[in-house]
This record gives structure tokens, sequence and C-alpha cells, in this order.
């Protein structure tokens, strides 16, 4: 029978539902084919029209979908690839009930919130689990209890215990448990009052996590049971942690597979000796590197999400602990300054021409001083920018995403872009094939002629230029299979200088990291 499992949150955002969900998981992912479905309650059809500092890194599958970057969680902690309509966003779900409600699918009658639009909802849940001969979905609410936007999956979660019976749905609530300053006191009245708003809409948690700085001691969890009806072996630490991987590692001592396992009836073999060893390997680490991260979107260290996991994945494997120094670009002045003493560069993916200048500065300083560069998507652009100006001598050469009347486009938007008029969905979307030139260190790092990375972007390396940059040394190791757009470039007289338009990151997990970043780190340790 096909099981369920639904986290909910309550307090506050940004406790963690995402990683709490993938968590659960992966210690259920051994045994049983787990699939995540992740219910947003925005308007928005997906999260890739929204700004970085507003919602956090846009996550992109290979589908071509633009989703919630807990989608980066589920796939590297499941060692799954997603598909977009796993991600539910309340966009999709009215624009599918506007159109169902024009065809006359509702036969005259009053579509309501319910019963309409939470059986749409209950519908995606079991079309997605029969889609994928699912044996337990995942399925993440988003936001907290008690949010406008939210209700509608509150429901549709609520009803599913009708539908499928008390002995294949279980919830999970994830809340916070505060140590106010001065007290020294874990305080559960929050936890309470969230669990309170949660069976107001018919929801009786199996399990409650507790987020805190520490670990929940019998008092609290003796209280957070009586308080919220359930036993004191489901009040479970969401332990506050230094690295993320070490969360399934804390909830599996924490009981938490035996209660799931209890509550579902099912039999959960306990095996994350690989996993773990992985984790030490990180936490014991002797060697130490700094990298700089350029961007704009420095404010909220969530738009470059990915990025940092695939560094702490290269971490784990390289035994290297890897110290992020954040730089902002917007002050193209001060970016040379802030890179003294950093033993690599990223440039990572970005839009618009605010802080552009500053991350061109960045690139000239690691090739210039022989500096360890790593450009992902616009890094690669920017790159070929700072090429075609000093070594070129193409004065003021400019992407036209930046300058529309740059004399030198040397990067320019796709020619199928230039018709587009809609933002959302519209991109060189998903994962695409790259041919990669044998000899090259691309090559080297991925062992391979053929490399299948995501992709997120309008523009392009201009193909008017292609031969005077290729004249002038830098090395295009990897196109398209067209032999059109420029997919690797590498300097091989620097001893790492590599960018692609691609996005590496996403395809990053802790068993195994992306080829450039495991080269890139490797190059800043020497």
């Amino acid at each position: 029978m096909l099981k369920f499992i639904v986290i909910t949150g309550g307090v506050l955002s940004g406790l963690g539902k995402g990683i709490a969900a993938a968590s659960i998981g992966h210690l259920l992912s051994s045994r049983y084919k787990v699939i995540p479905i992740k219910c947003d309650g925005y308007l928005n059809v997906d999260p890739g029209t929204m700004n970085p500092t507003e919602h956090g890194e846009v996550f992109v599958l290979d589908d071509g979908g633009e989703v919630d970057m807990d989608f980066g969680h589920y796939e590297r902690f499941l060692n799954i690839t997603c598909k977009s309509k796993w991600n539910i966003t309340m966009g999709k779900v009215f624009n599918e009930i506007r159109e169902k409600e024009r065809r006359g699918d509702y036969l005259g009658k009053t579509v309501q919130y319910v019963p309409h639009v939470t059986n749409l909802i209950k519908e995606k849940f079991f079309e997605i689990a029969k889609e994928e001969d699912a044996e337990i979905v995942l399925i993440e609410i988003g936001g907290t209890v008690g949010d406008m936007e939210n209700e509608l999956y509150l429901e549709a979660a609520r009803q599913l215990k009708n539908d499928v019976g008390n002995d294949n749905v279980l919830y999970v609530h994830l809340t916070y448990v505060p140590i106010p300053f001065g007290a020294n006191e874990q305080k559960s009245k929050p936890t309470q009052q969230s669990v309170h708003l949660l069976l107001q809409r018919g929801v009786q948690p199996n399990i409650i996590i507790g987020r805190c700085s520490e670990y929940l001691d019998d008092r609290i969890k003796e209280k957070i049971a009586q308080f919220c009806n359930i036993g004191k072996d489901a009040v479970i630490t969401g332990l506050d942690v230094d690295d993320i991987y070490k969360i399934p590692i804390v909830f599996e001592q924490e009981g938490i597979v035996d209660i799931i396992g209890k509550n579902l009836n099912l039999e959960i073999p306990k095996d994350t000796s690989k996993w773990k060893s992985l984790v030490r390997e990180k936490e014991s680490a002797k060697d130490r590197v700094s990298i700089a991260l350029c961007g704009k979107y420095t404010r909220l260290e969530d738009s470059y999400a990915s990025v940092i996991e695939a560094l702490n994945h290269c971490s784990a494997n390289l035994g290297c602990k890897v110290d992020v120094k954040w730089v902002d670009t917007t002050d193209e002045n001060k970016v040379e300054e802030q890179l003294k003493g950093v033993d690599g560069i990223i440039v990572p993916g970005g839009f618009g021409s605010r802080g552009a200048e500053g991350k061109i500065r960045a690139v000239r300083y690691a090739r210039e001083r022989n500096v360890p560069y790593l450009g992902l998507c616009f890094g690669l652009q920017l790159a070929v920018i700072e090429f075609a100006r000093d070594v070129c001598g193409l004065e003021n050469a400019n992407s036209t995403e930046i300058d529309s009347k740059t004399a030198h486009p040397v990067v320019d938007i796709l020619p199928e872009q230039k018709t587009v008029r809609e933002k959302g969905g519209t991109m060189r979307l998903g994962a695409y094939t790259a041919d990669v030139m044998e000899g090259s260190k691309v090559f080297y790092l991925y062992n391979s002629a053929k490399v299948s990375e995501r992709h997120r972007h309008r523009y392009e390396v201009n193909p008017e230029y292609h031969k005077i940059l290729e004249d002038k040394g830098l090395v295009f190791s990897g196109t398209s299979q067209n032999g059109k757009l420029v997919e690797f470039i590498e300097l091989p007289s620097h001893d790492y200088f590599v960018a692609t338009q691609a996005h590496p990151e996403l395809k990053s997990k802790l068993e195994k990291p992306a080829p450039l970043f495991y080269g890139f780190v490797k190059a800043c340790m020497k």
C-alpha cells in the first residue's frame, strides 16, 4: 500500500522543513522508492521570475523545470532526479482550475475551494505517485501553519487520512524550541501554540521535530508530548548543526526511523555508514582553503545554496575544509582588496548589469595572478568579456545584456530568445549534452567526451568572435552538439581557469561531487 508522509512547519519560516523532509527521505530510500512533492502557496507558477534575495536560489531540473530550492536537498539526500510537476504551486493549481472551469469540466457547478481545489491537489499527489511507482510519497507543505497561502494544502493533507487510512499516512510537524537569553531553559510554548493551530485544521501530528540549539531534554519532551497528544518517543530533536548532512544521523539517533516504521507498518533498514563516513571526513579535515564567491546577491546566502553545497561535497571527498568569503561586487573599486589572500575565485550565475564590472575585475585578478578560477553561466560570459578586453584588445567589449550598444558584443542574446516576450520558463532551461574536446582539462575532469549539465540562460558567446578569442589562446573545450554554442572554456597556461555556460552545482552530490568543483578545490589546495 502506498504510504504518505506529510511535513508541516510552525512558529516561523526558515526552520528547515526541506532539509528535514530530505533527511527523512534519505533514511527511508535505501529500502523504498521515495518521491518528494513540495507544495508552495505563492501564486507564481514557479519561482523562476523571483529575485533570489526574495525566495532563495531557483533550482533547475533536467526537464527544464524551475522549482523551489528544496528540490536541491531532495536530489542530494535521496540521490534521485526530480521532475518539475513534483513542485505544486498555487499558481499552477489555480491556472488548472480556471482551465477546467472554462472547458465546462465542472458541469455547471459552483467551483469552490473545497472540494474542487482540494480534490485537484490530492489528484496530483496520487497521479505523481502512480506515474513514479512510488512506495512512499513525502509531501512538504511550504510556509507555516496559520499562513493564508497554505490552508488548502493543509485541508487536502487532512483529507488524505480518510482516503488512504490511518496506517498509510503520517504527519510530521517541525517547530521551534527557543532558549531565551538569560533564561537558560528550553521553552515549549511556541511548539504548543503551533500544534494547537494544526489541530484546529484537523491534523494531529504523529511526530514533532523541535528545532533547537541543543538536544531536547526529557522534561521538555514530556511537556510537548503531554500538550500535543503524542508519545514522548515521538518528540524528536531537530538539532542546529554546522553541517546539514548530519541531520539524518541526528534523526536516526533520536529514533525517528523506528517511529515511522511503527506508524506505517514498514520495515526500515539502518545503513548510513557511507554517509556517516563522508560527514566524519569533512569534520576531521586538516587542510583548509579560502574561496571567494563573487556576486551581488550575497545578502542572502540561499541565493547560492547549490554552489555552497557543491563545495561541501568536495570538502568531504578531499578532506579539506572550505572557507567561503563573500565578495559583494556592486562596488567594483573594493573587489580586488577583498580578494587578497584567497586560494580560489568563483563567479556564479546572475543577471543584469549591477555588479558585473566588479565580477569582471575578479576574473582579471584570477587570470593575471594565476589564482584558480571557476566561472558558472554568467561567470563564463564575464570571463570571455574580460579576455576580449584585456587580451584581444577589443576595447569596451561587453554583453548586450549589460550594454545593448556595445561596439563589441562578444556575448549576445540567443537567436531564439529575441522574439520572446514572456519571462517565465522561456530561457534555455534544463539538461543539454555538450561535446568535449579530448585532451582538455574539462575532458580530464569528466573523463568523457559527452557531458550533460543543466542550463538557465538567455545569452551566449557570440559566434562572430569565436575565431579572435581562440586565436588569442582561449580554448573552447566544450560546445553544444550542433557546434554553435560555447559550453566550456579554459586557459591551458593557467593552473586552473575553467568556466561553463551550465550550472554543474545543481547535480553535485555528497557521494559524487561535481567534477568541475572537485578539480577547482583540488587546485585551490595546491
